[in-house]
Order: C-alpha cells, then structure tokens, then sequence
C-alpha cells in the first residue's frame, strides 16, 4: 500500500509530464489543468490504497480516460452549441434542418482534421514508432526519457546509471539516426 507521502510524492513528480501531455492531446492550457487534476483526484480517491509501483500505471490509464472524456463531453456541447445558434429564431423549415450540414468543428481541433489527415499522421507516427523500436537500446532508453519522459539530462543519467556525458551523446546518436531514418522515408520532421 502506497503510503500518503509516497502518493503525493508521485502526483508532484508527475504533474508536469501529465500536463504536457494533456496540452498536446487537447491544446489548450486552461483544459489540460482541468484534466489533470481530475486524473490526480482520480487516482488519490480510488486507487491510493495500491502500492506505489502501480500508480504510474494506473495514472496512465486515469490520464488517458480523463483525456477521452474531455472530447466526448466536447463533441456534446458543440453539437448542442451549434443546433441552437443554426436554429435562431428561425422555426420555419425546422424539418429540413439537418445537423451534419450546419456544423463546424472549432479549427485547430481533432475534429477539424480531415480523415486524409488523420490517416497521414497516424501513419507517420507508427513510423516514428517502428524507427525508435530499432535503436540499440542504450539510445532508445535515453532518447525515451529525455523526450518522451521530459526528463533532464541528470535525471536521465541517474536512471539509467551512467554520467551525463554518456546521456547526451546516446540521445544525440538517437537523434542523428531518426532523422536519417526519416528522411529516407520521406518525412521531414
């Protein structure tokens, strides 16, 4: 069982991965805190009687839950939003009225995207994915936890148990052979 210290030492070490996570996924920064913090209320009321390994895990999963709610809940309220202002003061024709016509998808939002798009950037990061699965692993742990992970290079070095020079010259040489990788495939990053 994940004692109280241990558990609010986990949420403070993870918070700003979490945040820039949800940042990326929903792009904007009054959202993310939002779901953030209810991952971490999540996690603290339901699962703080785990052990300590687990957390990390389970946040994951709350993140990633709490992430996908967000959209859901979004996704309702625009399609609410956009029914009521398309129908204004209008009630004639209410009939024809068909909601797939009228709405639009805020820009910048995953719904904006067109499906080529989606498709296209799916498809690149499985190959980012496939070129980072055949870096010696040395390289792929390093540039993982320094990218991936946000973590700096001390903390990095610390993990893996090996000097900060050592980091930086396996994350340069990770860096070096990706986008070499890459640009062979036609993606210029």
């Amino acid at each position: 069982m994940a004692t109280d210290k241990e558990l609010s030492d986990f949420l403070e070490n993870v918070e700003r991965r979490a945040f820039k996570q949800a940042v990326y996924a929903v792009r904007k920064d009054e959202s993310a805190l939002d779901i953030v913090q209810d991952a971490m209320i999540k996690l603290a009321e339901k699962y703080g009687d785990k052990p300590a390994a687990e957390l990390p895990l389970l946040f994951q999963r709350i993140l990633q839950n709490t992430i996908h709610d967000y959209f859901r809940r979004e996704k309702v309220r625009n399609t609410w939003v956009s029914l009521f202002s398309s129908m204004g003061g209008d009630t004639d024709g209410a009939e024809d009225f068909d909601l797939l016509e009228s709405y639009t998808p805020e820009e910048g939002s995953q719904a904006a995207e067109s499906g080529a798009d989606k498709l296209e950037r799916e498809q690149i990061l499985n190959i980012i994915d496939e070129e980072i699965q055949k870096l010696p692993p040395r390289q792929r742990e390093a540039f993982l936890m320094r990218y991936w992970e946000d973590m700096d290079v001390a903390e990095t070095a610390a993990a893996m148990g090996c000097s900060v020079g050592s980091v930086k010259t396996h994350c340069s040489r990770a860096t070096h052979t990706l986008a070499i990788a890459l640009k062979a495939k036609g993606i210029d990053l």
